[in-house]
């Protein structure tokens, strides 16, 4: 079992950064905000030899009792519970303050060991900054500057040193940690992302509040249901571009879409009080223009009357009538309802997204559907399509080779996706048909004037002059 090892601390303290120092990675923000951290953020490392898992948390000690403060507490007080190790940070610069006092008293109560870290030393004298914080009763003390990575290699010696050696993952462990359908929950702020995603987990994994924005980090969460394993990311509300103002948004957005990517189905959730807006329809674009796999989750359903619900279907209809492969599922993320009707059609769109289409399958429906409706005529000559082979998944991408393929008009390449798409049975994911024409090898290569062509052409060439 590998070791979890939590690091919790006051708001703004470096918690972020050690994280990201420690993983090799950015998947945490950072900022000079404080709070910026907010859900519990899990990540692998490697200290010395030993595998563990770092979770960074938000601010503990401070505030708590105010809005979005209080779950904040609760996450990180979570991540203490389920830790082997935990990694208390302190600001050396700060010194001692009262929440540091608080927070020792609590750590104090635990059967776990603590490790104290005293961040932001570099410039100060080690001693000095240490001295004070003795006083909390604490012996495994480490002056660290997570910014500049000074005194982290000691600090993950001492951290190693409490664990006893474990090997290096194989490939088998890692490709099953990759196994399954990685979802990303995408959408506008405040539409029910984070409430969705812990209905699907069945727990309080992520903070959930009234405030808009409450999500920054994209959080990856790996669970199984029913034999089947996921891999959810819950991802920061997405905003029109020109009211994204701070920083610190910008980054979440940048996760946001980084984890669209990285995702292989994509829930896109609408408000169903608000209908689909304008930026719904853009942030779908985005999913469409990376391919993924989409399901539409319409959430807040249930607190609609009967006349707003048929005015939401025929909007919904209207609005997306140029997805009509995408399936549409009214849920309340709140109650629970309908959210577990989500799992079909992400399963379908899953498989659609990686078919098993061979290059024989696909021949044969490319010769069905041109008997069925020939190529149109590019002048006097009539385009030839002439095989097709597989091209690529997620999204699934079919090659069409012949001669002046290139020039097949718009109307002809959507007649060709739909067919191989009704041929193929795909649902909840973009079809992209490539159309390759034969190059001309002599295209660039003159032909050669024999004799008499060139006799005869100085002949032309004199009357020309005259």
């Amino acid at each position: 079992m590998t070791p979890v090892i939590a690091l919790v601390g006051r708001p703004n303290v470096g918690k972020s950064t050690l994280f990201n120092r420690l993983t090799r990675s950015r998947d945490a923000l950072v900022a000079d905000h404080a709070g910026l951290t907010r859900d519990r953020q899990y990540g692998h490392a490697r200290l010395a030899d030993r595998d563990c898992t770092l979770v960074d948390t938000g601010g503990m000690g401070e505030g708590e009792d105010d809005g979005v403060a209080r779950p904040m507490g609760e996450q990180a007080r979570a991540a203490v519970d389920e830790a082997d190790l935990v990694l208390w940070l302190v600001d050396g610069r700060a010194g001692l303050t009262t929440g540091d006092e608080q927070l020792a008293h609590d750590l104090r109560q635990l059967d776990k060991p603590v490790h104290v870290v005293v961040n932001k030393t570099d410039g100060l004298d080690e001693d000095v900054a240490l001295a004070e914080f003795f006083t909390l009763g604490f012996t495994r003390l480490h002056p660290v500057s997570a910014t500049h990575g000074r005194g982290t290699r000691q600090l993950a010696e001492a951290l190693a040193a409490d664990f006893p050696a474990l090997p290096a993952e194989s490939d088998a462990e890692n490709d099953a940690e990759e196994a399954g359908i990685r979802m990303a929950v995408l959408g506008r702020p405040n539409v029910g992302k984070s409430t969705l995603v812990n209905r699907l987990l069945g727990e309080d994994r992520v903070v959930v509040h009234d405030e808009a924005g409450t999500t920054r980090d994209a959080i990856r969460v790996r669970y199984e249901r029913r034999g089947e394993t996921y891999t959810l990311i819950d991802t920061a509300g997405v905003r029109r571009r020109g009211r994204v103002h701070e920083k610190v948004e910008k980054f979440s957005v940048i996760q946001a879409l980084r984890a669209v990517e990285q995702a292989q189905v994509v829930i896109l959730v609408v408000d169903a009080r608000e209908g689909i807006t304008d930026q719904d329809l853009h942030l779908l674009g985005m999913i469409l223009d990376e391919g993924r796999a989409l399901v539409v989750a319409v959430n807040k359903w249930d607190g609609l009357s009967a006349d707003q619900k048929a005015w939401n279907h025929k909007e919904l209809d209207r609005r997306l009538d140029f997805v009509p492969w995408v399936h549409v599922q009214p849920i309340s993320a709140l109650h629970g309802t309908g959210v577990g009707d989500l799992y079909p059609p992400i399963h379908r769109a899953w498989v659609s997204a990686f078919p098993d289409a061979g290059t024989n399958q696909l021949n044969r429906i490319l010769r069905q559907l041109v008997d069925a409706h020939q190529p149109p005529l590019v002048g006097r000559h009539r385009i030839k399509l002439r095989y097709a082979h597989p091209g690529g998944t997620n999204p699934p991408v079919i090659v069409v080779h012949g001669n002046q393929a290139e020039a097949v008009p718009g109307p002809y390449r959507r007649y060709l996706e739909n067919g191989f798409r009704d041929a193929l049975q795909l649902e909840g994911t973009p079809l992209r048909v490539e159309l390759r024409g034969g190059d001309n090898p002599y295209a660039h290569k003159p032909n050669p004037l024999s004799a008499r062509q060139l006799r005869r052409r100085r002949r032309l060439m004199r009357h020309v002059k005259r």
